[in-house]
């Protein structure tokens, strides 16, 4: 039984033997672009050679170190290329290019995935798209004024409204932040939220798990919290009031004293 053959990788480039040995041409064609850049060839600004890199069959690039201020590290780039053995080797282009060492700028990101939890200011605007998924359509817009109150009144108001995916990854976060049960107050706390008095659950699918803490002295007043969260100001809380010290049953005052005169070897002596 004979197994399939698998797909090869493309052989590297050959190029001619006369676009590899063209590296005193390709300095030339740096140092002449380097004066058009404005710098001073003379000075080093094209250095050592850096060795070759074949594009295909009919160019080859020519490595060399660039000496330039702003491109620490950079190399000049000059790629040769010929039509075929016939015709001359010319220059196709020359480009600064950064080399291993070069400090570079990182790759490119959409402004609207660099904003991060708390980057948003006062007066800053960040639109969300069409294609969230965290949100889906609410309802239709009706033009009868009466339907209008009714569904904002029922919360149907919105024209776009979180979807399950959206709920899903808000209750993770919240509930693995400040305000969740693996917090170190929670840890510490005697009681959990879903039994304090101040404990407002919020409305949709997320009742059973979320609410907002309505107590001025707790940490999280104004926060969502989570049911399993909770503080050391629980509305259930007691505290007993008897002594932290236990008290004898017995008590001896001596703060006031009896003077007794007692005569011992012809001494006289006061004793308590």
């Amino acid at each position: 039984m004979s197994l399939s053959p698998t797909v090869s990788e493309a052989a590297p480039p050959q190029p001619a033997a006369e676009l590899l040995d063209a590296v005193e041409f390709a300095r030339s064609a740096a140092r002449e672009d380097a004066v058009e850049r404005g710098y001073d060839p003379a000075a080093g600004a094209v250095g050592e050679y850096a060795g070759a890199q074949p594009e295909d069959d009919a160019s080859v690039s020519h490595l060399f170190d660039a000496d330039v201020p702003g491109y620490r590290g950079w190399r000049w780039e000059v790629t040769v290329a010929a039509a075929g053995e016939e015709f001359p080797v010319t220059v196709s282009e020359v480009v600064l290019c950064p080399g291993p060492g070069a400090l570079v700028a990182k790759e490119w990101v959409p402004w609207d995935r660099r904003v991060r939890p708390g980057d948003l200011g006062i007066g800053d605007i960040f639109p969300t798209e069409d294609t969230d998924e965290r949100l889906v359509p609410g309802y239709l817009a009706s033009d009868d004024p009466a339907v209008e109150d009714v569904a904002r009144e029922a919360g149907l108001g919105r024209v776009r409204v979180m979807s399950r995916i959206g709920r899903l990854q808000a209750a993770t976060r919240w509930r693995a932040g400040e305000f969740g049960p693996r917090s170190d107050m929670a840890r510490s706390a005697p009681e959990s939220c879903g039994t304090c008095g101040f404990y407002l659950p919020v409305a949709g699918s997320l009742n059973a798990a979320f609410g907002v803490c309505g107590n001025d002295i707790s940490p999280a007043d104004g926060h969502v919290v989570n049911v399993e969260y909770g503080c050391g100001a629980h509305s259930e809380i007691e505290i007993a009031q008897s002594a932290s010290i236990p008290v004898a049953d017995l008590v001896y005052d001596d703060s006031l004293l009896d003077i007794e005169a007692h005569d011992a070897g012809g001494a006289k002596l006061e004793t308590e």
